[in-house]
Parts: structure tokens; sequence; C-alpha cells
């Protein structure tokens, strides 16, 4: 297969990667080849985490972090340093020919990170990150909780997109004009979830310990870090219907969509009816400095909630 000038030599096309949905690794790459035009844009900024089954997801898989050696040399490369010690080289995704070459190495799912090439330490997007209570697929819970934070970014002033992530919830991004390091990112998104704990104490909780939740939803935070990734637009995600993490609309939804609505088998159908809601989102990227006094204005009209004593 021939794309963008690079000879990609396709392997094991009827290898069954989904065995409920029956969709094989061709399917994959088919997908990938046919949504690159949509997702590359999403993509092609940032180092990305690769989610890899060479079985199927019936079997192992694994996360790969590192650009293996024999990928060829026209896939980008950042070195990505760890805050540990060392670093690995993580592959960027800048064109169909790199999406599709991923997924024929059985790259499932995509991760990026939260910051650009250029600068890893200042990211460009605030991500939530909203499951169902533990044990539960309370999909309306989850859908509250988006809801609630929405009206609270709009009351700052701060647009925001969400997406189902294709698995058992939702995440919300801001995207940001990366003034702001991750700790300054991570410690207003903390703010904004205790200003949601305190108006909804009964259904929200910052409580990190899962047996005293209590049946609430856990307003994540800590994607905010350095070195953390969120799933990409588009992805599919290793689940027995090949579900996609796919954006939608604030009012799409309020009208109910759930986390597993789209597939590779109905995502097409979707874009040839609508428009990607994320298209250019980034020419949306905001200032959270300029808001935090009103962060604090409003936390300071709440009472605080039984968990903060």
């Amino acid at each position: 297969m021939k794309i963008n000038g690079h000879e990609i030599d396709i392997s094991d096309r009827d290898k069954i990667f989904f065995p409920e949905a029956d969709l094989t690794k061709g399917d994959l790459i088919d997908y990938y080849k046919d949504i690159a035009e949509v997702m590359v844009p999403h993509l092609k900024r940032y180092p990305v985490s690769l989610q890899r089954f060479p079985d199927g997801i019936e079997e192992d898989g694994w996360y790969a972090k590192d650009a293996q050696d024999y990928f060829p040399d026209w896939i980008e490369r950042v070195n990505f340093p760890k805050r540990e010690g060392g670093s690995f080289n993580a592959p960027v995704v800048g064109s169909k020919a790199v999406l599709v070459y991923l997924a024929d190495q059985a790259a499932i799912t995509f991760h990026t990170y939260l910051s650009r090439v250029e600068d890893l330490e200042h990211p460009d997007k605030m991500v939530y990150d909203l499951d169902p209570p533990e044990g539960t697929e309370d999909f309306g819970a989850v859908r509250f909780a988006a809801l609630k934070l929405h009206d609270a970014l709009t009351e700052l002033d701060l647009t925001a997109y969400v997406q189902t992530t294709g698995s058992k919830g939702f995440h919300v991004v801001i995207p940001l004009d990366r003034e702001c390091d991750f700790d300054k990112v991570r410690n207003f998104a903390n703010d904004l979830s205790l200003l949601l704990v305190r108006r909804y104490p009964e259904k929200l909780t910052l409580e990190q310990r899962k047996k005293k939740r209590g049946g609430r939803i856990y307003m994540d935070t800590y994607r905010n870090s350095y070195g953390a990734t969120s799933v990409a637009p588009y992805s599919v995600r290793a689940r027995p219907e090949a579900s996609i993490a796919t954006p939608v609309t604030w009012d799409e939804l309020q009208a109910g969509a759930n986390p597993r609505d789209w597939t590779i088998e109905n995502i097409q159908n979707r874009l040839g009816q609508k428009e990607d809601p994320w298209k250019g989102m980034m020419r949306h990227a905001q200032s959270l400095e300029n808001h935090q006094e009103t962060l604090k204005e409003l936390l300071d009209h709440e009472e605080p909630a039984d968990e903060e004593k």
C-alpha cells in the first residue's frame, strides 16, 4: 500500500482482532486509512503512546511509549525526558502514512500526551477524565458530572469540548494557550473540581480512595500531569464492539450520548452527516491565569464539603 509516497507492507489482514464484532486487522487498518483526514490534525503536534495488540484484543497487549528501532525514518520521534531520569523516543503521527503504518503494527488505540513536541513542559489542554462510579455503568451519573462541569466552565467564560471515551465515560477538554505549566494547570483543575464537589457533594467527590467515594463520581484531575496521556479523538478502543473515542457536541451529550455509541462500523455514517465537533479546537486556546480570581470568588461563595473537614 502506497500512502504519502511511502510504501507500507501490510501483513496479516485477515487476522481476527475483534472476535465478537468479527473485525480483522485489515478492518482496523482500513478504518485508520479512511479516518486519517479527520484524525491526524488531532495527532500531528503531539507525541503518542500506543496500545498494541498483535494477536487481537482477546490476547495480551501492551502500552508502547518508545518508537521501535525498526520503525521507518519517515516517522518523526521526539525525545521525552522522564522525571525519574532517562528518556524515551515517542513517535509522532504526522500523516496518514504514519497512522496506517502504526495500525499495521497492531496499534489499536492512540493516546496523546498533553503537550506539544516543541514544549513538553506546558500543556495545551486541560483534561477531565470522568468515569461512572466504581463497579457500575451509570452513564447518567457521569453525564451529569460532565454537564455540571460545563456549566461551571461557562461561568468562568472558558470554552470546553467533550468526547466519549469509547470505553466507560467522557473526557472534557479545555484548550489552553500554553502559558501555564502542568502544576498550575492541575491546581486550577483541582480548584474547579472542588467548586463542583461543594455544589454537588452527594454526587461528586475528590476522594481518591474508591471505598470512600460512596457511589459518587470521582473528579479525576491527575490526567493533568507531566507524562500523562489521554485517548486521542477517533481512536479505536480495545473493546468487543470496536468502539471509538468520539467528539460530540454538548447538545448531543445533553440528549443522552453514551460512551460507546460509535464504533468502527458506524462512525463514518456520523461523519458523513456531521462535521467533526473538535475541528479547529485549538484556535480557541485560552489563558487560565485570567480566570483564577473568578474561580476563587466562586469557591468562596460555596460552603466547604464534608470531605474537606
